[in-house]
């Protein structure tokens, strides 16, 4: 087997320092693994070798790795047949096949039996690096959230909460110290912080948990329909009412109920409420009878009550006796180290909602390219994390291939952002054009200049604009350049 590296210098070169990961070579031929050896260390890299087959499966017997390079033809036993052995007892490392007998056959048995990707010698150096960094950075992600799931779920049994930062773990420390509480509770935060998911981790975790959660939308009902939505009704107190119904208090009872948007109950619903706090009873409408309940209140705002009740638009007892403890939600822009961490999660979560890409383990297969990776970092997430919940879902439904586009993204992000630039019929920028929407002009104005003048050649445009050149094809695409065009106007 006779087959060589392409040339062509690693991106960065790493002296010293932590090792990126540990990566297996296991090739019969020395050439190829000294290549391999000498192109990924000086990446940053830690490498072990091995020369058949039997020296490679004692190797990973012996330990983990983080990625293997594994040839396809050898002399003592096929990569197939490693693979399939590997794959019986360790589903989760990645293995890349490499073989210089490229076939769509032997790509598609090894991916069958397991394989992350399939390479055919020579190959590029350049792009077998960012791919194995981008395998090795997503099973790394992919192993976090797992464990922080796991330790959240230990410390906290909260496993549908996603969040490493600093803000997050004190939300659920306080969450935790209140949980067996009987104290009324009020969840602050914007909207799409996630405050129904905490009242539902406090219920979770409390003395209440056997019985009933009981969530009531305050803001998206009118105030009649909402008091008997509260208290339920008996037959005959009002034209509609031909049976006798509970309300949520008395459906709640012994359990949670959640109050969203609390703020926008009005004056009468108001004083109703203060009196199930204060005597913990009640009275259906059209009924005399009072009924005892006992219910823990847990209620969530995106509005300022402290000013409401100054503006006397919100009752100052109900204010105070609502906020006995206080959880305030930080936005997504603030805790900015679990946006990769939610991205996974919903990926995998969406991925098995629609039964797409996922491989036999039941694990997520897709992944975002790194512009449109990089667009998601940028982003300021106005509607925190239910925006990146329905960014995240829409890209799945809409993936034809592993690898998500930034094409995908609604057009409201790729604008906020400068990938998509607003004009006016007459080709000017829009008037009310963002910062990212005026300096994408502008690099988009410069490159077709030096495009223009260096006759449509990418390489000398890059050289010209001392830009690497892969940047510059990013930028290309991402603008929208057509660069045949720029070719054919300069000869022309």
């Amino acid at each position: 087997m006779n087959a060589s590296l392409q040339t062509g210098a690693p991106s960065t070169v790493r002296v010293g320092g932590p090792s990126k990961g540990r990566i297996l070579i296991v090739d019969d031929e020395a050439e190829i693994r000294e290549g391999l050896e000498t192109l990924l260390n000086l990446e940053g890299y830690a490498t072990d070798l091995a020369a058949n087959a039997a020296e490679g499966e004692r190797k990973l017997e012996s330990r983990v790795y983080d990625l293997v390079l594994l040839d396809l033809m050898m002399p003592d036993k096929s990569g197939m047949d490693v693979l399939r052995d590997l794959r019986e007892r360790d589903r989760h490392t990645p293995v890349f096949m490499i073989t210089a007998y490229g076939s769509v056959e032997a790509a598609v048995q090894a991916v069958k039996l397991g394989a992350t990707d399939y390479l055919s010698k020579p190959w590029d150096n350049e792009k077998l690096l960012i791919e194995i960094g981008r395998v090795i950075a997503g099973q790394r992600l992919a192993d976090e959230n797992t464990q922080l799931k796991r330790a959240l779920k230990q410390r906290y049994s909260f496993p549908n909460i996603v969040g490493k930062s600093e803000r997050m773990i004190k939300v659920l420390d306080l969450v935790t110290q209140v949980a067996s509480s009987r104290s009324t509770i009020l969840i602050t935060g914007e909207t799409g912080t996630g405050k129904e998911l905490i009242a539902k981790a406090i219920h979770a975790n409390s003395p209440r948990v056997d019985h009933s959660f009981v969530a009531v939308n305050s803001g998206s009902l009118p105030e009649d329909l909402l008091e008997t939505t509260l208290f339920g009704h008996v037959r005959g107190a009002f034209t509609s009412a031909v049976h006798n119904k509970k309300g949520a208090f008395e459906v709640a009872n012994k359990g949670t109920i959640f109050f969203d948007e609390i703020g926008t109950i009005g004056p009468e619903t108001q004083a109703k409420l203060l009196r199930v706090i204060q005597e913990r009873e009640f009275t259906p409408l059209g009924s005399n009878e009072v009924i005892k309940v006992d219910v823990r209140i847990v209620a969530a705002t995106n509005a300022d009550l402290r000013r409401m009740v100054e503006e006397k638009r919100f009752r100052e007892d109900l204010y105070y006796r609502l906020n006995v403890i206080n959880i305030n939600l930080p936005p997504l822009r603030d805790r900015r180290e679990d946006i990769l961490l939610l991205i996974q999660h919903f990926l995998e979560k969406f991925c098995r909602e629609n039964d797409k890409y996922l491989d036999p383990e039941g694990r997520t297969q897709l992944r975002f390219e790194p512009e449109a990776m990089q667009v998601l970092m940028d982003h300021t997430w106005p509607g925190n994390v239910r925006e990146l919940e329905n960014v995240v879902e829409r890209a799945v439904v809409l993936a034809s291939s592993p690898a998500i586009p930034v094409d995908v993204f609604p057009d409201y992000l790729l604008h906020a952002l400068g990938m998509k630039i607003r004009r006016t019929e007459s080709g000017a920028l829009a008037s009310d054009a963002s910062l990212f929407e005026i300096v994408a002009d502008f690099e988009r104005r410069t490159i077709i200049e030096h495009l223009d003048r260096a006759g449509g050649s990418q390489t000398e445009a890059a050289e010209a604009l001392r830009v690497p050149l892969s940047t510059l094809n990013q930028k290309i695409k991402r603008l929208a350049i057509d660069v045949r065009k720029r070719g054919e106007k300069s000869a022309a």
